[in-house]
């Protein structure tokens, strides 16, 4: 991956000094590691959902994870090759173990995580505070700003003098 200037953004971003680093790290994280597939969806705007194609696993043989913004999934088989007594002609399903790294947005949550039919979903919902939400702020008038009030061309300490 080649190096990406970022200094436009930052010309009209305020307070998004991470994102270089997270960027990075992002890139690192996925690398070119293709096992095993995933989707990401948006169920609504508030909403997530990451999809695991993990077959041939079990609720026992993985583990989900969040720490600090990052959500880990990692996929653990036993060690025989033939250690439940099958004998394969051809495996061609992949049951090694994997571990796949997921950065999540300020306020990102697991709420839930299912396996069905070989697909481990992983529900998740952006929670933003009362205090982070957008607010109006009005537009106060003369009177509530500091120094002199202005009575005509003149202020009113000059009239009591």
């Amino acid at each position: 991956m080649s190096n990406i200037d970022l200094t436009p953004l930052y010309r009209t971003m305020v307070g998004f000094d991470r994102l270089a680093g997270m960027i990075d790290q992002a890139s690192r994280l996925d690398g070119t590691q293709g096992y095993p597939p995933y989707n990401i969806e948006r169920v609504d705007e508030n909403a997530f959902a990451i999809e695991i194609a993990v077959a041939g696993f079990t609720e026992a043989d993985i583990e989900i994870e969040t720490k600090e913004g990052l959500l880990t999934v990692a996929g653990k088989k036993g060690d025989g090759e033939n250690g439940d007594g099958r004998n394969f002609l051809h495996r061609g399903i992949a049951q090694r173990s994997f571990i796949r790294r997921f950065q999540l947005a300020d306020h990102v949550l697991v709420t839930a995580a299912s396996l069905e039919h070989g697909v481990l979903r992983i529900d998740l919902i952006r929670e933003i505070p009362e205090e982070k939400k957008a607010r109006k702020i009005e537009i106060g008038t003369g009177t509530q700003t500091k120094g002199p009030k202005l009575i005509g061309n003149k202020s009113a300490t000059d009239n009591a003098a």
